[in-house]
């Protein structure tokens, strides 16, 4: 039986935001973040990073490190929580329109949010029911993406958040909740839950 998700962005919800992480150490976990995935890993919720990782479209890197990226971040959720995340996902690319330049990168993708490829990919791969995830994220291409996949949609305001809610960055939004930060949302998603 199809069960249900928590899909959480990784920049400005799970570490601080700090645009393109050209160094792993600048990968910093934002505060009580191992202890909220701990929260639903223990709770035995499927925990699923998806985040759009434009630096190998733009040439910043290639995608060997931002998957050195996700592993510091699985480390430092081990180190700080004991906690894990279940499965990750994401998108390097971004059209040349947007700003890609370099192939295979350079293109147009289905898994590029506020499109649901990668929530698609992971309900096929894990058996995840996406009309009762979540989808936790700062930004409005992350609600987006939880409206086009039928989730719930938590809007935190670190990262971006804040910004979006007043107007100042990319759309407005009305999310199903809007919150502090992680551990807030995953307060909310275990009364969701229960």
């Amino acid at each position: 039986m199809a069960r249900a998700a928590v899909f959480l962005d990784r920049d400005g919800v799970l570490n601080q935001e700090a645009g393109y992480l050209h160094h792993l150490e600048n990968l910093v976990l934002l505060p009580g973040v191992a202890a909220a995935v701990n929260r639903l890993n223990q709770g035995g919720q499927f925990v699923c990073l998806v985040s759009n990782q434009s630096g190998p479209a733009r040439g910043y890197y290639g995608t060997g490190h931002v998957e050195a990226l996700h592993q510091r971040l699985q480390d430092l959720l081990r180190q700080e929580g004991g906690a894990h995340l279940d499965a990750v996902y994401y998108c390097p690319h971004l059209s040349p329109g947007a700003g890609g330049t370099q192939a295979p990168w350079a293109a147009w993708s289905a898994w590029r949010k506020p499109n649901t490829g990668m929530l698609v990919a992971a309900a096929w791969d894990y058996d995840l029911d996406l009309g009762a995830s979540f989808m936790v994220g700062d930004k409005a291409t992350d609600m987006d993406l939880a409206r086009n996949a039928g989730c719930r949609a938590v809007l935190v305001r670190s990262g971006f958040g804040t910004q979006v809610l007043q107007g100042n960055y990319q759309h407005p939004v009305q999310p199903d909740y809007i919150c502090p930060g992680l551990p807030e949302a995953v307060d909310w998603i275990c009364r969701q839950l229960n």
